[in-house]
């Protein structure tokens, strides 16, 4: 007799990950640069694996010889470490000009969320650390997008970078309060967090890293001319109407 029971995946078809531009800390505000940002990308395991993961091995086979190079935008924008040979104009042009394509390419949905951190830390009298309270906002919006993929009842694994046992530790508590149901709806969600080590080489990672910051610019400066955002734009979750679900911005 045919068993008709139905079986539910154990994972779900998507995974998350997750990186940061600016620091999380309010005792000492950088004027030039008053903003934390958080950065989901949000992949279809099967395109991952068979096209972001291969154009940026092949990228850095191209421009390093191999495939243990570890993108790290600061690192890029400092012409630091691996990348000192972009110190001239032509050669730093090139190389993001083929970055540039490989993200407008990748096939990921991005949500962001960012802190402004002057006006929020003027408006609480004891403000919450801010990465918290992006990653609640995050969160919240990765399960929304899931939900409308129908991928909103399997675990989803949600991919960040280690930081430090201390500061790990209250993210992960934090993590999972949030997937508990203190959240805006009050659902629980079906997310398990991964810590990465900074040297895993995860092309996730390297891609959240990268989207990061422009993010951060665009937000202080919307008025000055930002490629790398402009070339994000269709990927944000909500397209057009991406303010508040695929770019929220608190205060």
């Amino acid at each position: 007799m045919e068993d008709r029971t139905t079986t539910q995946k154990p994972f779900s078809d998507y995974i998350v990950y997750v990186d940061e531009s600016g620091d999380h800390g309010l005792k000492s505000i950088d004027q030039n640069y008053p903003v934390f940002v958080l950065a989901f990308c949000i992949f279809k395991k099967q395109k991952y694996c068979q096209q972001a993961v291969p154009a940026l091995q092949a990228f850095k086979f191209k421009h390093f010889g191999h495939d243990q190079v570890v993108l790290h935008e600061t690192d890029i924008r400092r012409d630091r470490g691996d990348f000192a040979f972009l110190k001239t104009k032509e050669a730093k042009a090139s190389f993001l000009n083929e970055l540039t394509v490989i993200i407008e390419q990748s096939p990921f949905a991005l949500i962001c969320t960012a802190i402004k951190k002057i006006p929020y830390q003027q408006r609480y009298h004891s403000p919450d650390n801010p990465y918290h309270v992006a990653l609640g906002f995050g969160l919240e919006r990765v399960f929304y997008y899931l939900r409308e993929q129908g991928a909103h009842n399997a675990k989803t694994h949600v991919v960040v970078e280690k930081r430090g046992k201390v500061e790990d530790n209250e993210l992960e508590l934090e993590f999972r309060r949030i997937c508990d149901g203190a959240n805006y709806q009050g659902n629980r969600l079906p997310f398990e967090l991964i810590f990465a080590d900074k040297k895993s080489n995860s092309s996730g990672l390297q891609l959240a890293d990268l989207v990061a910051r422009p993010v951060g610019l665009h937000l202080l400066k919307p008025e000055q001319s930002n490629r790398a955002f402009d070339v994000l734009k269709p990927k944000f979750y909500g397209g057009n109407n991406r303010e508040g679900r695929g770019l929220k911005c608190f205060p």
